[in-house]
């Protein structure tokens, strides 16, 4: 039995940044790895001729396995698959400070030996701060700065790399213009050699090469900081997969750098006053995620849980995971082909919509950030792929985050404080959001969210572009005691990501008019308690209810496709019938007579105006003209009410989920005392109104108005 191991163009598959590099070598014969355990020799080299799927067809006369069609396990088998996988990686190292403390202390000689390494990069970057700074050039020259630290912390490392990477989340840590810089980062990191890989396979599988797959690309289709991609047939099935092979020894590297840098952190916490963040903390939390990353079957564990949970939208697309290839070094799941998000010209050449794409983006995000809470933290354009048939791929599962409960409420309350441009509201939304601790006085914080958000809200939040969003945010979290979570970041992150890659395709795409329907539903239909008064505190003020706030909230959540206006309908009556409901009850009273008095009063204007001329006099006690003893004005503003009613009916009719049948349930709810009681309260306003109106106009026929008539 022999492996065929071929030639193909490397392209961006998966992988934490993955940099692309041409396999194919001008007047180079393909190689043909013959991989056996059983001989003294691992592998040889032989002529063969490459095929046109890029793989090397095999010299010999045998004829090639038939190719049998993935068919997906059943439950029973997955799990055991799943088992012995983990079982694979039951030794997978867990980050701890105490214990790389105890490995790396014992070997002075090698730490100083990287400590001087890094050092070396370091200190003349931070000597040309303290120039600048000195000679007053530290904003002028922070962009070219910024570009240097990014070109340094690529030739340190995977640990600089990552560290880079992370810090481009951070806007309570860096000033933007070094955000803007650290998010270009990539992994531009040379491959380590192929022997190396294969036998690293053989040993996490514990099976022969040959035994498992029928040919492999001979060099990496992609290579990353942490690993490498190969592409492969699987021999029993013919299925073409991606095997990521970790790199040697990286552990041990990324051990002895956070080893270094914990140290600084410390020295950082003690003496650098003006730091407000606990440095040591998110060096720890930044090595824990690396870490994980390390663990290519807890990668695996998360590409399953994020396909459960989101892929059951049919334009997105998560590979599956074969989990007898997989162990802590080595992952193998689904080939999928497809282009990268950013490169627009590929993509409509095959007759797809970048935007559309973007669109899908933006909408499973949201899903996965205020939903689940569980998400994909590292979006970057390698890890999003359109596929031929127009649906996006997520790619790399190493890094992901959560988002505690909590924070997601209290996020979309957030939207709705900017919306309100209730700069309080917002301010004291950062002790739910955890990002400052209770004893924060928030006072002096007002005016600088006011200044800004003034000038950024020319226009309508939905015109707003997210990344002058995201840049004054960290502007302002900057200059204050702000410790922004790191899930709070990676959702800033991942929207500016999917923000910058629909500007390529058009110039004004704004993000967050994108996401508002999303907002727009959630605030509709949502029973969570934290929404409904979210919603409340949106449609009333000064005890006013804002018809055009829910119209406009109508017309936005009507345009998410999973919009229900049985959802919306049914959560706000039993909201509106709580024991706890009085105040708001008085609120809706109010606006139920107003309602109903501007219907009735525009059907009796309807009536008139639909009346012969010569019988209007005779009907309205003599006057022809006018019905209402009201001002213009007056009927203008009864009429208007009367109309936006009347649009938001019909929003709700519009849906596609729209169905007479949805009422039954709400005449359910209307049977129930308390709403009994709210009805005879609003009949009787009505009724008190209508009579006041009725004397009036009695008065109008007996003595002389003193308001202008009504054509």
């Amino acid at each position: 039995m022999s492996l065929v191991v071929g030639q193909s163009p490397r392209l961006t598959l998966t992988g934490d940044g993955v940099s692309l590099r041409n396999s194919r070598r001008n007047g180079e014969e393909s190689k043909l790895f013959l991989v056996n355990r059983r001989r003294s020799t691992r592998a040889a080299l032989v002529q063969a001729k490459p095929r046109e799927d890029g793989a090397v067809a095999s010299s010999s006369p045998s004829s090639k396995p038939p190719v049998i069609q993935y068919r997906r396990a059943d439950l029973a088998d997955d799990l055991q698959a799943e088992a012995r996988a983990l079982s694979r990686a039951v030794d997978a190292s867990v980050y701890s400070p105490e214990l790389i403390a105890k490995k790396h202390g014992s070997q002075p000689l090698k730490a100083l030996r990287r400590s001087l390494e890094i050092l070396s990069a370091l200190v003349g970057f931070a000597l040309k701060l303290g120039i600048d700074q000195r000679q007053g050039k530290l904003e002028v020259n922070m962009k070219k700065r910024a570009g240097e630290l990014r070109r340094i912390f690529t030739r340190l490392g995977p640990t600089f790399v990552k560290l880079g990477q992370g810090l481009s989340t951070r806007p309570d840590l860096c000033p933007p213009d070094y955000l803007e810089e650290l998010a270009e980062l990539q992994d531009a990191l040379p491959t380590f050699p192929d022997a190396e890989a294969f036998a690293c396979i053989e040993r996490e599988l514990d099976s022969s090469l040959e035994s498992i797959f029928s040919s492999v690309s001979p060099e990496p289709i992609a290579a990353a900081s942490l690993g490498q991609v190969y592409k492969a047939h699987l021999r029993y099935s013919g299925q073409v997969v991606a095997v990521k092979v970790q790199r040697p020894g990286i552990e041990e590297a990324i051990g002895l750098d956070f080893y270094l840098i914990r140290g600084v952190g410390k020295l950082i916490n003690k003496y650098a006053d003006f730091i407000t963040t606990d440095v040591l903390a998110l060096i720890d939390e930044f090595a824990c995620r690396v870490y994980q990353e390390l663990n290519y079957v807890q990668e695996a564990q998360n590409a399953r849980r994020f396909k459960k949970l989101y892929a059951d939208k049919a334009d997105v697309l998560v590979p599956d995971i074969f989990w007898d290839y997989t162990s802590r070094k080595v992952l193998t799941m689904e080939w999928v082909e497809g282009t990268k998000l950013n490169e627009q010209v590929a993509i409509e050449s095959q007759g797809l919509k970048v935007l559309d794409l973007v669109n899908t983006g933006i909408q499973c995000s949201l899903r996965q950030l205020l939903e689940y809470g569980f998400f994909h933290a590292d979006p970057h354009p390698g890890n999003l792929l359109a596929t031929p048939d127009g649906k996006l791929a997520f790619l790399d599962f190493g890094m992901m985050s959560e988002t505690p409960e909590e924070a997601r409420y209290a996020i979309i309350g957030h939207v709705v404080h900017l919306v309100n441009r209730d700069y309080e509201a917002m301010a004291r939304d950062y002790y739910a959001l955890k990002f400052l601790s209770p004893d924060v006085d928030v006072t002096p914080i007002v005016p600088a969210l006011r200044n800004f958000f003034d000038d950024a809200l020319t226009y309508t939040v939905s015109e707003l572009n997210f990344k002058t969003l995201v840049d004054g945010l960290g502007a302002v979290f900057y200059q204050y005691p702000f410790n922004v979570p790191p899930y709070y970041a990676l959702i800033l992150r991942s929207l500016t990501v999917l923000e910058g890659l629909a500007l390529y395709a058009d110039p004004n795409f704004k993000v967050l008019a994108a996401s508002y329907p999303y907002f727009a539903k959630r605030l509709l239909t949502d029973p969570n308690p934290y929404l409904r008064d979210a919603l409340i505190e949106l449609l009333f003020k000064d005890g006013k209810f804002r018809w055009n706030r829910l119209e406009n909230l109508l017309q936005q959540g009507s345009k998410d496709r999973d919009f229900s206006a049985k959802e919306a309908l049914q959560p706000v009556l039993k909201l509106l019938l709580d024991p706890n409901g009085e105040e708001l009850r008085l609120l809706v009273i109010k606006e139920a007579v107003r309602v109903s008095e501007a219907i009735a009063l525009g059907t009796v204007v309807d009536t008139y105006n639909s009346m012969p001329v010569f019988l209007r006099s005779l009907v309205f006690s003599g006057n022809g003209n006018g019905p209402l003893a009201m001002s213009a004005a007056e009927l203008e503003s009864t009429l208007e009410l009367r109309d936006q009613v009347s649009r938001i009916w019909s929003l709700l009719q519009s849906s596609e989920s729209f169905d007479p049948a949805i009422l039954q349930p709400i005449v359910q709810v209307l049977q129930q005392p308390e709403a009994r009681r709210l009805g005879g309260r609003v009949a009787g306003g009505v009724g008190q109104r209508l009579a006041a109106r009725f004397l009036q106009q009695l008065l109008r026929a007996t003595t002389p108005s003193s308001s202008s008539p009504i054509p």
